[in-house]
């Protein structure tokens, strides 16, 4: 008999991750477990008895070791359930009132929020590069162009909005 799975939408963002980690646990004890990811905010879960599951998500940019990089966590007890957009998810059993973590202290926690800041750093640039180029109101993309751009200033105000969020993580974790 095929095991029951359902899917669920629900959007995280980076400097919430602690929030998508606690749900993700949550739907562990209700019986529901974590089997695949999809597109953001996409994840499939499998049925199956509830359990005192954490996950715990990392931020890996540079894959030159990844293979080493997974053999780590499952050395330490944890299993690697799934990746989106660089994001990795594990997961472990609660052990008695110890919570289980992948980073111990804040300077570590500060690294991985940094390594999410990269990638946002890089394309700013870019997005204001093509917010600012002109075009002549003559060409027949100015249209085009024109509505480009708008959608081009809502994604650059969001990476600005996503940095102010991380730094502010960043900062509390720094105190």
């Amino acid at each position: 008999m095929e095991k029951q799975t359902i899917r669920k939408f629900k959007l995280f963002f980076a400097w919430n991750d602690d929030k998508q980690e606690a749900w993700l646990s949550q739907m562990g004890r209700e019986g529901w477990h974590l089997q695949s990811l999809g597109l953001p905010g996409s994840y499939t879960f499998i049925a199956g008895e509830p359990r005192e599951d954490v996950y715990r998500l990392d931020y890996l940019i540079n894959r030159k070791d990844y293979q080493n990089y997974l053999q780590l966590f499952q050395d330490s007890g944890w299993e690697h359930v799934g990746e989106l957009g660089g994001w990795q998810y594990f997961r472990t059993r609660e052990q008695g009132s110890q919570m289980p973590e992948i980073y111990t202290d804040n300077a570590s926690k500060t690294q991985k929020y940094g390594r999410v800041m990269f990638p946002l750093i890089i394309f700013l640039p870019i997005f204001f590069s093509m917010i600012t180029r002109p075009i002549s109101i003559e060409s027949k993309f100015y249209d085009f162009y024109s509505i480009a751009k708008l959608v081009m200033s809502v994604i650059m105000m969001l990476y600005v909005y996503a940095m102010v969020r991380l730094l502010v993580r960043i900062n509390r974790l720094k105190k």
